[in-house]
């Protein structure tokens, strides 16, 4: 048996995981051209890589269809409810960070904290007649976390794309959105609300509750952690 191993399949992400366990002597690589998703690992015997993308690798951790797998800790909270009884987190990797903010437009002077901003949706919501927009991509995340400050009178519209010009195209009234150096946020005239932090995310190696650990994969993964220097 294997223990798979689901790592994203482009980009920083990927150079990134294979640089953090090539560090510790486990080289992974893609073994194919861009459009497939052949893989190879070496320095690991039993572990196989399955290249994915970073928005699957919480969905097919949760179904048990790979073992571990390495994505941000903000796609895992976003996609699985109750995600700590599905999946544990291994190890942060160092890399990848990001965070998930609220962030309103400048001009609103009198708009800085949370409670600024429930005060200003009950006030839109009056004024306007429908509640005040939030464009993001995260809903779980944002919900819970407005809910949990008492920010009510809000609704949230989904965003895909490029979340910060939604304010200026009048399709929302505030954003909740990944930042790294908040520059983006910058340039559309945004700024980030006092205790606007929804979560602070990095890349993370995770392991699958669900997946089928038997004693060869228990094993496996004995002897992966032990290499990578980490607690499973």
């Amino acid at each position: 048996m294997t223990v798979k191993l689901g790592v994203p399949s482009k980009g920083r992400l990927m150079e990134k995981t294979f640089d953090w366990f090539g560090a510790r002597g486990v080289i992974l690589s893609r073994t194919g051209s861009e459009r497939e998703y052949a893989a190879a690992v070496e320095g690991a015997p039993g572990l196989e890589l399955v290249l994915l993308s970073a928005g699957e690798i919480p969905r097919e951790l949760a179904a048990g269809r790979i073992h571990l797998g390495v994505t941000g800790t903000d796609l895992v909270r976003e996609k699985l409810a109750a995600w700590d009884s599905r999946v544990k987190e291994l190890a942060p990797m160092g890399f990848g960070h990001a965070d998930l903010v609220i962030a309103v437009p400048k001009v609103w002077v009198d708009v800085e904290t949370l409670d600024d901003l429930d005060a200003a949706a009950a006030q839109f919501r009056r004024t306007h007649g429908f509640r005040l927009r939030i464009a993001t991509k995260y809903h779980r995340l944002v919900r819970e976390f407005l809910q949990t400050h008492g920010v009510a009178d809000y609704q949230l519209v989904d965003s895909q794309g490029a979340t910060e010009g939604t304010v200026k195209n009048e399709t929302a009234e505030a954003v909740a959105d990944i930042t790294s150096t908040g520059e983006t946020l910058r340039a559309n005239h945004l700024k980030l609300l006092e205790e606007g932090v929804v979560h602070k995310s990095q890349a993370t190696l995770l392991k699958s509750r669900q997946a089928e650990w038997g004693a060869a994969e228990r094993d496996v993964l004995t002897v992966l952690l032990g290499q990578l220097g980490i607690g499973g």
